[in-house]
């Protein structure tokens, strides 16, 4: 007990879980926008768009995050000059929540469309036959029903990302978990065990409140048929 009290006295524990915190909601949001527009883009009559989506989900879905993340900084910032802040910290911390955001969009995209699939065919054809377009059935029909049946992906998705946001080491972000628990484990070896034993209930205690919460959520929306 006095090594754990000890090493929250030392190191801003909850400061560094405050970051991945931060990372994840940003992330889920951008991600959530640009999963929304790949999966209208993978339901669309246009084959050029469904194309489009398709490469994007598959390159991103089959691409290790943390080859993402080191190319936002070696090649978006240092080579194509990507910056979003003139201070070091907020300016990796967005590079960083760009990376996530790319990556995790494919895996919303792919949620949603799960969630498309359990749409009656017939709804669309009714939507049709009242003389709305694609957008408009999609955005009023569709969409709405998805989200209600991938309640349950999207939970998942969400908790892999909370899981994902501790790569943004990779990303020169110096003020999150797995960054401060390599220098934690660098001057303690002598109690890595502790060290573990606060990360890993940290993020036990941030992630099993989702997966309660998404279940609740996947069973109460679901749509009886």
């Amino acid at each position: 007990m006095d090594n754990f009290l000890a090493l929250f006295g030392e190191y801003d524990v909850l400061g560094a879980f405050l970051v991945n915190i931060e990372l994840t909601l940003w992330s889920a949001l951008f991600s959530l926008v640009l999963g929304v527009v790949l999966v209208m883009m993978r339901i669309s009559p246009i084959s050029s768009l469904r194309a489009v989506a398709g490469g994007y989900v598959e390159l991103f879905k089959n691409m290790p995050l943390t080859i993402i993340m080191v190319f936002m900084v070696l090649g978006a910032y240092a080579q194509l000059k990507l910056t979003f802040s003139d201070t070091f910290a907020t300016n990796f911390f967005w590079l960083a929540v760009t990376g996530l955001s790319l990556y995790t969009a494919a895996f919303v995209c792919e949620a949603l469309r799960s969630g498309i699939n359990t749409v009656p065919l017939g709804q669309a054809e009714a939507a049709r036959a009242l003389g709305l377009n694609f957008m408009q059935s999609a955005g009023l029909i569709i969409l709405p029903q998805a989200f209600r049946g991938s309640v349950a992906p999207l939970g998942n998705t969400l908790i892999a990302l909370m899981k994902n946001s501790t790569v943004a080491a990779a990303a020169s972000v110096s003020t999150e978990t797995s960054s401060l628990m390599s220098e934690m484990i660098e001057f303690h070896a002598d109690a890595i065990i502790e060290i573990f034993l606060i990360f890993a209930i940290g993020y036990v205690i941030l992630i099993i409140p989702i997966g309660i919460l998404t279940t609740y959520l996947s069973n109460k929306l679901a749509v009886r048929r």
